[in-house]
């Protein structure tokens, strides 16, 4: 059982910032507040569709977005920092449901208990550290995201980021985010091409548990 003061520490917000107010410009697709997700419901903890992250690694970010706008491009966010709860739920969710509704969309070659297997789904998700954000590239001159050869959060080994299964332009623009990401100071992983962690991260070893609500971090 967590001892009292990890319980404080798991939902003690003030380390944390919202997006929005960080990195101007950054457009927001909250994906787990919404029902197109991998389970097809809005995800518990998600109270507001608003990314938050701590202070460094918007910090970090923010230097990113710069990078992006000098290249003609502005960063799209799907997730940001996941309180617990959602990744419990996650896990319940490849346990228990026999909801299979939006394998089709994100994990169609895929039974739900490999999505685990092989890390795309974990128990406990370095999102929940508060430094780990997902997300793709913006064109500003169409307003159209960069074609990175599949979507956020499909379940396949194309959505890896070294796949040569895309064309040369996908695996191309690709590079570009984990390029930008990279020297912005955040490390990727090697199953998902949206997803990266600050480095330096602060947070550790504390897995959070507060709601993803602004109202929540105001009361900091």
């Amino acid at each position: 059982m967590p001892t009292d003061f990890a319980k404080q520490a798991a939902m003690d917000s003030s380390g944390f910032v919202l997006l929005a107010d960080a990195v101007p410009g950054i457009v927001q697709e909250i994906r787990y507040y919404s029902t197109y997700n991998f389970i097809g419901d809005r995800i518990d903890g998600y109270e507001e569709p608003c990314a938050i992250l701590t202070a460094e690694a918007a910090r970090a970010l923010r230097g990113v977005s710069n990078d992006a706008n000098v290249m003609g491009c502005r960063l799209k966010i799907f997730d940001a920092y996941r309180p617990a709860a959602a990744v419990r739920r996650f896990v319940l969710w490849g346990i228990e449901d026999l909801d299979l509704r939006m394998k089709p969309f994100f994990y169609p070659d895929l039974p739900k208990q490999e999505l685990f297997v092989r890390g795309y789904i974990a128990s406990k998700s370095s999102h929940s550290r508060g430094s780990t954000v997902d997300l793709t590239l913006l064109d500003m001159a169409t307003g159209k995201e960069l074609d990175m050869g599949s979507p956020f959060d499909l379940f396949s080994e194309i959505s890896h980021p070294d796949s040569r299964a895309v064309t040369d332009e996908q695996y191309r623009n690709r590079m570009l985010l984990q390029g930008m990401m990279v020297r912005g100071g955040f490390v990727p992983i090697d199953c998902e091409w949206w997803h990266f962690t600050l480095k330096d991260e602060p947070y550790p070893d504390t897995y959070f548990d507060f709601p993803v609500s602004s109202a929540y971090l105001k009361r900091k």
